[in-house]
């Protein structure tokens, strides 16, 4: 019915000086819940406190209030038009101006409707204003209506004498002010005066508080003293007088209240709740006891919990306080918390003051507690002694006091906040800044039935009353996630056994991501929460648990502060959002014992110093290496580090070696600790031998440059631009910027000047690729040059700070050079890149998407939020993105290719599903991993997968209704009898990789991401794998020969552990053979290998001679689901050899593909050698080695 009059949009500050300024707003958090008084104020929207105060008076207007729901749904609307975004109000108006175009807007909107004459029947009112001859007594009158009358403040006392010089007062024309009479048909003598022909039952009056000197020239508001009574008589001014004095008797029941001047302020209101909704209580100011901590001195006293609390908060201001910040004060006063001191005989802080509800009030969702009534320190002792007296004393004080019809509710409404007043307080709003500005008075005669008594829902329709009660659930649900959300902290779990101490700090074994598991947790629960929780997430952890406070420095990871007192809460001991979190035993990590604390934080400095010859000579070839050393290591330690046995030590504490500020140490100062000497990560020292006769420093203390240092870079001429010189070297520093070398480099090689403008500097990498254009603002340290590095001349001008430069390729086949490039803004959305991209390929359609090539060259996950800025998803200059075709699935769903897996297909050959650009697969396909030679047998080396189609399915699905859709492919012509009898496996290199379980679990549980394929594997029966269910193949070795025979599905329980003794005893069990008999290995396809499993140990640490878990997930068996276990019968067989014809024949293809590959890198090294012109001879690069990262299996 409003429109978009009022739109929500959430604020927490008031724009007080009108001039439209833009405020923060938070959408997410929901309002806050009722207070005490069970009313509800309206959340500040920006400057809207004018508009809040109006409708909260026209709410408890009843009549007004009930005559808008007695309009059909049709009429009125509904709850689900207060969403409309259109208008958003940021400046302040006038009250009186918003009630005169409010009543304007509703009596249009209401033609037409029931309600036609609502604003009319309640507010209209009229007055006649009439002039009397003094002649003839003929009486002219004009009639007038009105809303709510406007009332002057300058030079009047209050509002009936106000009234008095309006409507009884008359104003006389005499002498040269004459009247012309129509019936004298001449100048006379007249009087002028006006009265109130006809009242309404709602009388609104506006103060004029604001005028204008015209001395001044300036507008001021009245803040003189102006009264106004709480019930009124309008008989006076009335035209008829004949009726009863009740008739004309009004009672006050809303002020409008300004604070402020004239050209800004703040607006709140006095209501009387006529119905008595709210809970009107409060407490004496009188009354209140001057009560102190520090007067409670006795032992006894400090043993009752009732006292404690109720001292508390009477210091506090409305005697009001969260529930935390109260056992916060608690521990702060007496030095002790609830839980060491009270919980045991009392219970939880919470339940206590549930207990005494008597006295103590908690908000509806019991996180803000106060006192329900004031009294002095004795009454509530004695109120713990006779609990049940005094609250029957209080319920029925309070029964005398709410229910006396001489006492009236009124309330004070700023924005969100109400709070219960006297009515001897609405005096203060008499004058000053903070002064009454409007007044709302209702005929006494207006009586309220006793059913709408403390009655909300009164008159209310039941629609609008389903739809409230839909939304307070609503709200009470995002209460709940917004109070979860602003209590919780997000934790980085770094696990001991997953790390070890290396090089001064802790390093992850394998890789952050398996070292680091996050944790979300709720930082009222206590330490003591946190370490059970902990315990119960890594159920493989054995012995103590101390949990620190780590955090990352360049060198690593460093424990700065072991977390002591699990009683504490996370909030009382400071866990900040995001604190790294170190699990160990608090003493050792792998079996090395790990220094803590911030005194020996480590510092990773750059060391240089003179290397030496292959005969043990010193040269001028200046070597820098990183070296870590404790902050509190003397810095004598750095000899020791470098095996030098003395020397000089300078130090400079700048980034930048070319600075002039190297300082010596005297001899004196080495037992300094490097803390103390100022240095810090980045540092740089310098180590001069004592006999080096030819020091790097000069006397002065500048750095002088060797001969073998390169201080250059090389630029070539890339502009499309004929010159004399095709490259040139350019002197530098890393502080030169990078303008005046593209300059320098114009000069030289004499191109035009007008290229200075169109141009820039392009790094080319050892393959000769173009990298993306460095700014001119730059230095080269800034952008990452190194001296020696080739630059490339190109036209063009670099990305400025906004932009960014791109590669692009069509398709997942990317070869290096073959992109294209381009410069978007870095605020440009997905779809629009896209479109731009399309445009330059010259290509069409909407079934394109980008993916981003991650740092293996690789097509990674798709880009699947079209309307994200590319800043937004952390794109960068330089990265490169590629168009592929297919449309992404909506989001929050995946598109899943199926496959069907048969362990004992045939052996066509496999087809990549993801190479599929150009051609477009058919259902039924069957695809075949090719023959894996040296593989055990036939059914383990040929995976056959026959392609069923694509599933479109919500990441909120379960697995078990991933197989139920997989169940309708039409493409399958199996008759499946359920989803228990369907294994899931996703596709990796080409075969089943991880084993999916839990028919009930999520598909976003199992972080399958955006490219994951799914092979289905059918069962004999129905399967339902616990967590710690582990399915092997085992496959019996036929005697006499090196071959195998078929696979069996094994099903391990490791419950008990991954032991060897455990799994030679699941095989032997199987295959019905003494486990003493039986030799088992596990096979390493990519390898061609068998690693034989025996009862075996680790080597012992030579400290704490402590043997290490036989554990056959770790090193150097990585057990998995799935995994490949040879079984050898030492009955029929003595031979130790598990390898087969195929196996010998596939590590001879390894190595002759090793040989080539090797080959084929010497001639590529020999090649750029040749093509390279450079002076300086390049450095010799040291064997490449293969990198290995494994994974493991967390469950």
């Amino acid at each position: 019915m409003f429109g978009d009059l009022f739109e929500e949009d959430y604020s927490s500050v008031s724009n007080n000086n009108g001039k439209g300024k833009r405020l923060k707003t938070n959408a997410l958090e929901p309002p806050a819940p009722r207070e005490f008084t069970n009313l509800s104020g309206i959340r500040n929207q920006g400057g809207t406190c004018y508009l809040n105060s109006l409708l909260q008076t026209l709410h408890f207007t009843p009549e007004f209030r009930e005559a808008l729901f007695s309009l059909g749904p049709e009429e009125l609307g509904s709850l689900e038009d207060k969403d409309k975004p259109d208008a958003k109000e940021m400046r302040q108006h006038d009250v009186q101006e918003l009630n005169r175009i409010l009543f304007s807007a509703l009596e249009t909107s209401l033609v037409g409707t029931s309600g036609h004459d609502l604003i009319n029947r309640l507010y209209h009112g009229t007055i006649v204003n009439q002039i009397v001859c003094k002649e003839c007594k003929n009486v002219s009158e004009k009639q007038e209506d009105f809303l709510d009358l406007t009332v002057a403040v300058k030079n009047v006392s209050g509002l009936e004498d106000a009234l008095w010089n309006m409507y009884v007062e008359e104003e006389v024309f005499d002498y040269d002010n004459l009247y012309h009479c129509g019936n004298c048909d001449r100048l006379v003598k007249a009087a002028k005066s006006a009265k109130l022909r006809k009242l309404p039952p709602f009388l609104t009056i506006s103060l004029l508080r604001f005028n204008f000197d015209f001395v001044k020239c300036e507008r001021y508001k009245e803040t003189s003293c102006y009264t106004f009574p709480l019930r009124i008589n309008l008989k006076p001014f009335c035209e008829q007088s004949e009726l009863d004095d009740l008739e004309y008797m009004y009672d006050l029941f809303s002020v409008i209240i300004h604070k402020g001047g004239c050209y800004g302020g703040h607006y709140h209101v006095y209501i009387k709740d006529v119905d008595h909704l709210g809970n009107w209580q409060f407490q004496e100011d009188k009354s209140k006891p001057d009560v102190n901590l520090e007067d409670i001195q006795n032992k006894e006293e400090i043993d009752d919990p009732l006292m404690i609390l109720k001292a508390i908060l009477l210091q506090e201001e409305s005697n009001l306080i969260p529930v935390d910040q109260l056992g916060q004060k608690l521990l702060k006063k007496i030095g002790i918390s609830w839980n060491k001191k009270y919980r045991k005989q009392y219970g939880p802080l919470r339940k206590f003051l549930q207990v005494h509800s008597q006295i103590f009030l908690l908000s509806s969702d019991e996180s803000t507690v106060r006192l329900l009534k004031d009294s002095s320190l004795q009454a509530e002792s004695d109120i713990q002694r006779n609990d049940q007296r005094l609250f029957k004393t209080l319920t029925s004080e309070s029964l005398t006091l709410n229910d006396r019809p001489s006492c009236p509710h009124w309330f004070d409404i700023n924005d969100s906040r109400v709070q219960p007043i006297k009515e001897k307080d609405i005096e203060q709003q008499f004058q000053g800044k903070e002064s009454a500005y409007m007044l709302f008075y209702r005929k006494s005669q207006l009586r309220r039935p006793p059913e709408a008594r403390a009655n909300p829902r009164y008159k209310v329709p039941h629609h609008l009353l389903s739809e409230m009660d839909a939304a307070n659930i609503e709200l009470q649900i995002k209460r709940a996630e917004c109070d979860s959300t602003n209590n919780t902290v997000e934790l980085h779990l770094h696990l001991g056994p997953h790390y070890h101490f290396f090089n001064g700090a802790l390093h992850p074994v394998v890789s952050q991501t398996e070292s680091m598991w996050d944790l979300t947790f709720d930082k009222r629960k206590t330490l003591g929460d946190l370490r059970q929780s902990i315990f119960q997430l890594l159920e493989f952890w054995e012995g103590d648990m101390v949990l620190s406070v780590a955090k990352f420095v360049p060198a690593g990871l460093h424990v700065c502060q072991t977390l002591n007192g699990d009683d504490l809460a996370l909030c009382e001991i400071e866990i900040a959002d995001g604190e790294d979190i170190f699990v160990w035993n608090g003493v050792e990590v792998g079996g090395i014992q790990i220094p803590t604390g911030s005194d020996c934080e480590p510092l990773l400095l750059n060391v240089l110093h003179v290397a030496t010859s292959g005969e043990g000579e010193e040269c001028q070839q200046l070597i820098e290496s990183p070296h870590v050393f404790p902050s509190n290591a003397e810095i004598g330690t750095v000899f020791t580090a470098l095996a030098i046995p003395e020397g000089v030590i300078l130090i400079n504490n700048t980034e930048s070696r070319g600075e002039e500020n190297w300082t010596t140490i005297p001899k004196e100062d080495l037992k300094k600790t490097f803390r103390e000497q100022g240095l810090r990560n980045g540092s740089s020292v310098l180590i001069q031998g004592s006999n080096d006769g030819n020091s790097l420093l000069t006397k002065q203390g500048k750095w002088i440059n060797t001969v073998n240092e390169i201080n250059w870079l090389q630029v070539k001429n890339l502009s499309q631009l004929e010159s004399e010189e095709e490259q040139v070297k350019i002197s530098a520093t890393l502080n030169t910027v990078v303008f005046d070398i593209r300059i320098k480099a114009i000069k030289e090689l004499k191109l035009l000047k007008e290229l200075a403008e169109n141009s820039c500097l392009r790094p080319i990498d050892r393959n000769g690729k173009l990298l993306c254009p460095v700014p001119d603002r730059c230095t080269l340290k800034e952008a990452g040059l190194k001296m020696g590095s080739s630059l490339g001349l190109c036209p063009g001008k670099a990305p400025t700070s906004s932009q960014l430069f791109l590669f692009f390729a069509l398709g997942s086949d990317v070869h290096p050079g073959t992109e294209m490039e381009i410069i978007v803004e870095e605020t440009i959305s997905v779809r629009d890149c896209l479109k731009i991209m399309l445009d330059k390929c010259g290509l069409t359609g909407e079934t394109w998407h980008l993916r981003k090539m991650d740092w293996c060259f690789e097509a990674g996950e798709p880009l699947c939020e079209e309307d994200a800025k590319l800043k937004e998803l952390m794109i960068c200059s330089g990265d490169t993105l590629l168009l592929t075709e297919g449309k992404l699935p909506p989001l929050g769903f995946l598109t899943v290719p199926i496959w069907w897996y048969q362990p004992q297909g045939p052996l066509p050959h496999w087809k990549d599903h993801q190479d599929q650009t150009n051609c477009t697969l058919s259902q039924g396909s069957v695809w075949k991993a090719s023959s894996t030679p040296g593989a055990p047998s036939d059914a383990h080396a040929e995976v056959s997968l026959w392609y069923l189609g694509d599933l479109e399915i919500s990441e909120d699905a379960t697995l078990g209704e991933l197989k139920s859709q997989a169940m309708t492919l039409p493409s399958l012509e199996f008759s499946i009898p359920s989803p228990a009898f369907l294994r899931a496996w996703t596709v990796e290199s080409k075969r089943p990789g991880r084993l999916l379980r839990g028919h009930q679990q999520q598909l976003k549980e199992y972080k399958l991401g955006k490219r994951t394929e799914i092979c289905l594997e059918p069962l004999q029966k129905e399967e339902n794998l616990g967590p710690w269910d582990v399915l092997l193949r085992t496959q019996m070795r036929l005697p006499g020969e090196r071959a195998y025979g078929p696979p069996v599905d094994v099903l391990w329980d490791t419950a008990r552990g991954w032991t060897a003794s455990s799994l030679r005893q699941r095989v032997a069990d199987v295959y019905s053979l003494p486990v003493e008999k039986i030799e088992i290995a596990k096979y390493f396809p990519d390898k061609f290998a068998w690693l034989p499993v025996s009862s075996w140990n680790q080597q012992t640490t030579k400290r704490k001679k402590k043997k290490k878990q036989d554990n056959l997930q770790g090193a150097p068996y990585y057990l998995k689901d799935g995994d490949t276990i040879g079984v050898k019968n030492f009955l029929v067989e003595d031979d130790d050899d598990f390898s087969t014809v195929r196996d010998d024949i596939g590590r001879e293809k390894q190595k002759e593909l090793a040989l080539g590959k090797r080959k084929s890198r010497e001639a590529l090294r020999v090649q750029c050698s040749d093509v390279s012109t450079g002076e300086t001879p390049a450095r010799a690069r040291g064997p490449e080695a293969s990198l290995s990262i494994h994974v493991g299996s967390f469950r």
